[in-house]
């Protein structure tokens, strides 16, 4: 069974509980996503499904074999799956996958910010604001030793390019599924920007 789906972020919403009480919440497109592959191990050696997700405006002559006469679909992702017993080409997943309470993931690609310095990027707090130090508020500091060992560590935080990396956040609770308008309420905020791609799969803590 495919555990998982291709969506897009919509946007932020409000969500109110059966209390009355104010949820801050994502919306996402969640499918329909149609599988235009199955990997097995015989053939691949591992067993996954291939889907086909959104329209694409235009489509080379590789990504149209791929999809197999199934559509035009802007993105093709795979899901690792168990076993590909019940799974065949052409099936549709829709939101139907997920019901209000569960417990899913969600991947996508962190909002770019370009190059940052070291008090935006890792929330350093600068140097004194006294004592002649006028030019070093936001002045990272020391980055290495001297003689040993004489030279700077890999990974050390410093200015750099943030964001644009690709960031998951587990255990996020379904709190709306709406089948047909392709629609997934989920509590907290998903990782990206509007109309960003996110990659959907069920926890290991599911209802």
């Amino acid at each position: 069974m495919i555990q998982g789906m291709i969506g897009r972020k919509i946007g932020t919403t409000q969500f109110f509980g059966e209390k009355g009480n104010a949820e801050a919440a994502t919306m996402i497109e969640a499918g329909p996503c149609t599988v235009v592959q199955v990997k097995t191990s015989e053939n691949d050696g591992y067993i996954a499904a291939k889907l086909g997700f959104g329209v694409a405006k235009k489509l080379g002559a590789v990504l149209k074999g791929q999809s197999k006469g199934l559509g035009e679909f802007k993105f093709l992702r795979e899901f690792r799956m168990e076993t590909a017993e019940g799974v065949k080409v052409g099936d549709k997943l829709d939101v139907s996958l997920f019901k209000p309470g569960d417990k899913i993931t969600v991947t996508g690609i962190s909002k770019g910010r370009g190059f940052a310095g070291g008090v935006k990027r890792y929330h350093f707090h600068g140097g004194p604001k006294t004592h002649g130090q006028s030019d070093r508020n936001r002045a990272p500091g020391s980055i290495g030793s001297t003689t040993t060992p004489g030279r700077v560590y890999k990974g050390t935080r410093m200015a750099g390019h943030m964001g644009d990396d690709r960031v998951t956040v587990r255990n996020m609770e379904v709190l709306k599924a709406d089948v047909e308008k392709n629609l997934l309420l989920v509590k907290g905020p998903v990782p990206g920007a509007k109309n960003g791609l996110l990659l959907i799969g069920m926890s290991s803590g599911r209802k």
